[in-house]
């Protein structure tokens, strides 16, 4: 089992160098950081370090510009404190990426500890997640367990009442949990470019709209053989692109997100980057907070959508995970969380 950051005292931090992995891999429009929530998630394990005298290094990557140095005034606040060694882009180099054992091997050798906080990148081969473990003492941060905690409870909690809801444009991820879950949650809701490669193994013309010829024999015989799976009755074209579930679709998706106890949702229902396009999914947004259920969302595009709505505080549980989140939902092992120990007896 992975070793938690409770187990380290005053004693075992004071003076003490800390790694800690993180995720600040944040969209940024014109030098601005417009998403907090995956910066904020950090700031218990950061200050729980900080207030037993450790010395702290903060270590990510990012996409969106070419390293954090622009960055560095944004997160201190976002984070109160600016007590901290923020590493450069992690995946700047060669060996990241190759889980290079010698690469870790130098990045460890200036510190004392290894905490792992970064959840959402923990189905990553790489060197920060994986290889570095061989060369310090580590441990989970706060932000880590919660995932695991709360994703887990998702995927144990008995199959009555439990709601599936998936969506989104990354199709090849959703099957293997629609696959996972298709026998532990009594309703799958299906929107999004995933609903598509159902709807064109019933042979409805969906036109130009996004979808995956390689899950069509499987998006049939989930049809077949499952009952619970529900896709849009009605949806909406713009051009020659399906871009949302219909009014139909969102009021019997509500009437099963009513009868609830428990929902987890990965990926909105349309295209809500664009506001014509947002509506349904905001009014089952809406109906996940009214049902009372025990909810988790996740996932890049819900997450933006949530905060931009104002809703993070509304739902039980929002993960920071994305890939990550789907991949333990559909019962995969995460290198990042194997490499701690998370799945030995």
């Amino acid at each position: 089992m992975i070793k938690l950051i409770t187990e380290l005292g005053e004693n075992e931090l004071k003076g003490k160098k800390v790694l800690l992995r993180v995720d600040f891999n944040v969209p940024v429009e014109n030098g601005k950081i417009t998403e907090t929530y995956r910066i904020k998630t950090n700031k218990e394990t950061i200050d729980y370090l900080l207030n037993r005298g450790a010395k702290i290094t903060l270590l990510s990557h990012i996409t969106s510009v070419p390293g954090f140095e622009p960055l560095i005034d944004q997160i201190r606040v976002i984070l109160g404190t600016g007590n901290f060694s923020l590493f450069e882009n992690i995946r700047k180099f060669e060996g990241e990426e190759k889980n290079d054992a010698d690469f870790a091997k130098e990045l460890a050798k200036s510190f004392d500890i290894y905490i792992n906080n970064a959840f959402s990148v923990s189905h990553r081969n790489h060197a920060s997640l994986v290889a570095i473990t061989k060369f310090l003492p580590s441990f989970g941060g706060f932000l880590l367990i919660k995932e695991i905690e709360n994703l887990k409870k998702a995927v144990e909690m008995p199959k009555e009442g439990k709601t599936l809801i998936l969506g989104g444009a990354k199709i090849e991820t959703k099957f293997p949990v629609i696959s996972n879950f298709v026998g532990r949650a009594e309703n799958v809701l299906v929107g999004g470019a995933i609903a598509n490669v159902f709807f064109k193994a019933k042979g409805i013309d969906i036109k130009k709209s996004l979808s995956d010829d390689n899950f069509l024999e499987n998006a049939k015989k989930f049809l077949e053989n499952n009952p619970n799976i529900i896709i849009p009755e009605d949806f909406v074209f713009s051009g020659e692109s399906i871009l949302d579930i219909g009014k139909n679709t969102t009021n019997r998706f509500i009437d099963v997100i009513r009868r609830s106890k428990m929902i987890v949702w990965n990926g909105p229902l349309g295209k809500v980057e664009m506001p014509e396009f947002s509506h349904n999914s905001e009014e089952i947004a809406k109906a996940i907070i009214k049902s009372g259920a025990f909810s988790v969302a996740g996932g890049g595009d819900t997450l933006a959508f949530i905060e931009k709505l104002g809703f993070m505080e509304k739902f039980s549980y929002v993960s920071t995970g994305g890939g990550a989140m789907l991949e333990f939902l559909a019962g995969k092992k995460l290198p990042g969380l194997e490499s701690l120990g998370y799945y030995n007896e």
